[in-house]
């Protein structure tokens, strides 16, 4: 018996992980990686980095890849909760432009695991919130890219109203605020 259970997302090797979790009076135990166990559901990825981000409420971080060096990323949140996304950007996918989206909390304590050729984000759904995750490769500022989070031709459903997130509350990084649509990428590459 595996101590990680795989859900299939609808799209070809983006999966949600359940860990499975040890808890009494005391507290709780688990083991957010092992490469043995995930080998045995089918996940045989090897990360070279780890990464932790702190935010406030309402920070919307993405929609991030890098055009070379792609990276594949095990996401997790350890304080607080994310809306999570990750947008299929393999240009020979049948499900190229599609999304998926899930809660990740510290409650639920499931992960996501994102492969290459994704761009990925996510939103803080509450103050304090800790966001950790593990990368398939190292981070290249030359590479680095990324399309608007609010990109109508991908129409990512983010709850922002269900979390009470006002549109004028999205925290952006300056760098954000400027990335293009997904079409306005495609043509500036051709």
């Amino acid at each position: 018996m595996t101590k990680f259970n795989k859900i299939e997302t609808g799209i070809k090797e983006l999966v949600v992980i359940e860990p499975k979790v040890f808890g009494d009076h005391r507290g709780f135990f688990m083991e957010s990686y092992n490469h043995k166990e995930f080998e045995a559901i089918g996940l045989s990825m090897n990360f070279v980095q780890d990464n932790h981000s702190k935010s406030i409420k309402g920070v919307l971080r993405g929609l991030h890849f890098q055009t070379q060096h792609p990276q594949g990323k095990l996401v997790r949140v350890t304080k607080g909760s994310v809306w999570d996304v990750a947008v299929d950007l393999r240009e020979n996918s049948e499900t190229y432009g599609q999304w998926y989206g899930i809660l990740l909390s510290e409650e639920n304590k499931k992960m996501f695991y994102i492969p290459e050729g994704f761009a990925h984000g996510f939103i803080t759904l509450e103050d304090e919130t800790e966001f950790m995750y593990k990368c398939t490769d190292i981070y290249y500022p030359e590479y680095d890219a990324g399309i608007r989070y609010d990109d109508d031709q991908i129409a990512i459903q983010w709850p922002f109203n269900e979390y009470g997130i006002k549109a004028a509350q999205i925290l952006l990084s300056e760098k954000d605020e400027k990335l293009p649509s997904l079409k306005e990428y495609r043509e500036k590459k051709k």
